[in-house]
């Protein structure tokens, strides 16, 4: 992995893992990921449609229009079998870098 993509895909792999669980809206989807990491992680509307549409575009979720659980008209998210696939390849990719990462940071100076 190089220097340039180093954090590429991160939100889209965050968006997949929080579809393992079941159909979300977009909205539902920003607010797991901030429940689940304490407010950490608050994903804007500017990044988290546009990754929605790329994983949709890739064929690794797929969308539906419906109504959410207050009567609102929304576009709910599902994971596609490619999503799950992808998923778990990119899920092991992450612990190799993650890894890494922490052994360069563990390293007494």
């Amino acid at each position: 992995m190089s220097g340039s993509d180093l954090f590429t895909g991160t939100l889209e792999i965050l968006i997949l893992k929080t579809l393992l669980a079941g159909t979300l809206h977009g909205y539902g989807i920003g607010r797991r990921l901030r429940a689940r990491t304490d407010g950490v992680l608050s994903v804007r509307e500017g990044a988290l449609y546009p990754a929605l549409q790329r994983l949709q575009t890739n064929g690794f979720i797929k969308g539906a229009w419906g109504k959410t659980e207050t009567g609102r008209r929304a576009k709910s998210y599902e994971l596609t079998t490619e999503g799950r696939d992808f998923l778990a390849s990119e899920t092991r990719r992450w612990e190799q870098f993650s890894g890494a990462v922490a052994e360069i940071l563990e390293e007494p100076s």
